[in-house]
């Protein structure tokens, strides 16, 4: 299995260019979009007028990242394009087109999740991101910007935002773009309509005046703008006293049909349209305090462990397309799990701490989006505890063995501060019926192992078995569950897995999952004469008027 890329550093980027201490004092960075049309990730085609592909947004992934951990002096991002007269055209239509049906949509939700990764550093971590549109802006160009704090456009007479999806195309914003532009920056639904089904856009006044940007500015005053703004965004936030530290790199070996990582093995089985994935407790107690923490740096084992996870949900989504149903299991000391969380509760105000938890909860929900069915399996040897017991509670079911020893026990981090996509603790969503009860059960499996005769009723087991019975019942269930339709089975989860409130991120998910799904293979968008498909050719598109 060649391993595709999803790995990458400052130094190899080939698209962006992440410049920090540009100001003198290193309070404002500068991301500059320089995207080569020449090197795609994959593929033969062109990435024309700062269009991108999936290895674009992988360099983006990484700079967010990187700026989290590595360099917390920072506190205002400067988003801008080094191309002249364009910021970004969006995702490049010619790679959309050439690609399969699972990669667009495992691609959108990608950069979904990069624009929210830049919403959660403002929210999380402080730090703030300003959109210098100094070009055309156009589709995925305008949603990274929908994405940052504030958006300034160059006022030169052609410079114009849009989402110009649906006329040109006949999809769907596929980043967010129709949920951000309502939900985020409260454009009225009557301007919106009309923005949204404007191929050319909008400039100038009338996109300040419905809120499409904060500010026009004259190009001949840009450049001094943008300092200015980025100087005001910066005095508003407050300084971080800690220094960064290196993440190391978390690409796995391959062994035959195993990834195997540092605490995260993936095993697959393509034949059966199944995996396995099982995360290891840490070997050792955590260290002694905050400083041994810190000296541990991208090595400490819930920093690594969760982006190792992270990595092979990356993998199942892009290189394994044919597996369907993930086993999660776990192995290991279930005592140092809940001695880390503890560690991190404990610390949780430190910036170092705070981001650590900020990426666990990302990885978590990237595994709530990820289209796959995944079934925790608590069997003899397990380490379900604390945060590796939110693992399970994020899986679609969770099978227990009915034996001594085998327990699953909580942790204060299990009480929201790995927060779902609907904002809430995944233990308390499982109480939507009798939210009083949620305090009590969390207790209650805080304060000690839970066994199979407990576990039910807490909210922390689906399908309890004992050893005769418990091997088939899991296999049994993951043979069935790999007979059923693929796309229904996209549709079921992803509407079972956002119950409870409504949040922009529940929203953009539900209908990537839904209605860009959907359209992605309706013959009026890829057809032989639909519009992706006719895109950049004299024909026009042939559509079907029957609305459905």
């Amino acid at each position: 299995m060649e391993l595709w890329p999803f790995a990458t550093h400052p130094d190899r980027y080939q698209h962006l260019k992440l410049t920090i201490n540009n100001d003198g004092d290193g309070e404002v960075a500068r991301l500059g979009l320089a995207i080569r049309d020449d090197a795609p990730f994959r593929g033969s085609w062109v990435l024309k007028l700062n269009s991108y592909d999936l290895g674009v947004d992988i360099e983006l992934a990484d700079a967010i990242e990187r700026l989290r951990f590595e360099h917390p002096e920072v506190k205002v991002v400067v988003v801008t394009s080094d191309r002249d007269r364009v910021f970004c055209s969006g995702a490049n239509i010619h790679m959309l087109a050439a690609s399969s049906h699972p990669f667009k949509v495992n691609f959108c939700k990608y950069t979904n999740e990069t624009r929210n990764a830049i919403e959660d550093s403002s929210r999380g971590s402080g730090l703030k991101w300003l959109a210098a549109v100094n070009g055309a802006c156009a589709g995925g160009g305008y949603e990274l910007a929908l994405a940052c704090d504030e958006i300034l456009l160059v006022d030169d007479g052609s410079s114009t935002v849009s989402l110009p999806e649906v006329p040109l195309l006949a999809v769907l914003p596929g980043t967010g773009g129709l949920t951000r532009v309502v939900d985020k920056r409260k454009v009225r639904r009557d301007h919106a309509d009309i923005f949204c089904s404007l191929a050319e856009g909008m400039k100038g006044k009338r996109a300040v005046d419905w809120r499409l940007v904060d500010a026009v500015v004259p190009r001949s005053r840009f450049g001094d703008a943008v300092a200015e703004r980025a100087r005001k965004l910066a005095a508003g936030v407050a300084d971080k006293p800690w220094k960064g530290v290196v993440l190391p790199d978390v690409t796995p070996q391959v062994h035959g049909s195993e990834l195997v990582y540092k605490h995260v093995t993936l095993a697959f089985d393509r034949a059966h349209h199944t995996a396995e994935l099982t995360l290891r407790a840490p070997d050792a107690a955590p260290p002694a305090d905050l400083d041994g923490a810190v000296k541990q740096g991208g090595e400490l084992w819930p920093l690594r462990a969760f982006r190792e996870l992270d990595d092979a949900l990356l993998r199942l989504r892009f290189q394994l397309e044919d597996v369907g149903v993930v086993t999660v299991k776990t192995r290991g000391n279930a005592e140092n799990v809940l001695a880390f969380d503890r560690l991190l509760l404990a610390h949780r105000e430190h910036g170092f701490v705070r981001e650590i938890l900020l990426l666990m909860a990302r990885v978590l929900r990237r595994l709530d989006a990820t289209a796959r069915s995944f079934f925790a399996v608590v069997d003899e040897g397990s380490a379900f505890a604390g945060s590796l017991l939110e693992v399970a509670l994020a899986c679609d079911r969770i099978y227990m063995l009915e034996a001594a020893g085998v327990a699953v026990q909580a942790s204060g981090v299990n009480g929201g501060v790995l927060p779902a996509p609907q904002g809430l603790s995944r233990m308390a969503i499982r109480f939507l019926h009798a939210p009083g009860r949620f305090d009590e059960a969390l207790a209650a499996a805080c304060a000690g192992p839970i066994d199979a005769s407990e576990a039910p009723d807490l909210g922390l087991a689906t399908i309890t078995a004992d050893d005769i019975d418990f091997a088939d019942e899991v296999r049994v269930a993951v043979e069935e569950r790999a007979s059923l339709s693929p796309d229904a089975l996209t549709g079921m989860e992803a509407s079972l897995r956002f119950a409870g409130p409504e949040t922009l991120e529940t929203k953009i998910f539900g209908r990537l999952s839904a209605w860009q799904n959907w359209i992605f293979i309706r013959p009026n968008a890829t057809g032989e004469r639909g519009a992706l498909t006719m895109y950049g050719k004299p024909e026009r598109p042939v559509f079907d008027p029957r609305r459905t």
